[in-house]
């Protein structure tokens, strides 16, 4: 049985917290600026499915699911320049604040990262 996670109860019962998201440096690459970009896209559309009127449980499912890919897309990112490290670091931290961190597969992906860097 999978635990309930406070992103999995967001999901299911259509609360969210709006968080503007820290954006990146503009000296961070582009690649890692664009996964930053789709995470807080796709973190703005879970939240207006999670509070759009008569949205259904799988259109929850369905925005939970793309945000946690590119959540994962980022924590995953090998980052190698100074200016990367800090831009997804400071990121990360924002998303962590708002309990967002909280699957194994986050932390799997963000030391991963850290070993192909």
């Amino acid at each position: 049985m999978t635990a309930i996670t406070r992103r999995t109860l967001l999901a299911l019962t259509g609360t969210a917290v709006a968080v503007q998201p820290v954006s990146a440096s503009v000296s961070s690459s582009p690649k890692l600026q664009a996964l930053i970009a789709a995470h807080a896209t796709a973190y703005a559309a879970l939240h207006c499915v999670v509070h759009q009127a008569g949205s259904s449980r799988d259109d929850r499912e369905r925005a939970d699911g793309v945000e946690q890919e590119a959540l994962l897309a980022v924590c995953s990112f090998p980052v190698i320049s100074r200016d990367d490290r800090r831009a997804k670091a400071k990121y990360l931290l924002a998303v962590e604040a708002r309990g967002e961190l909280d699957l194994e597969a986050h932390m799997q992906a963000i030391l991963h990262s850290m070993m192909r860097g």
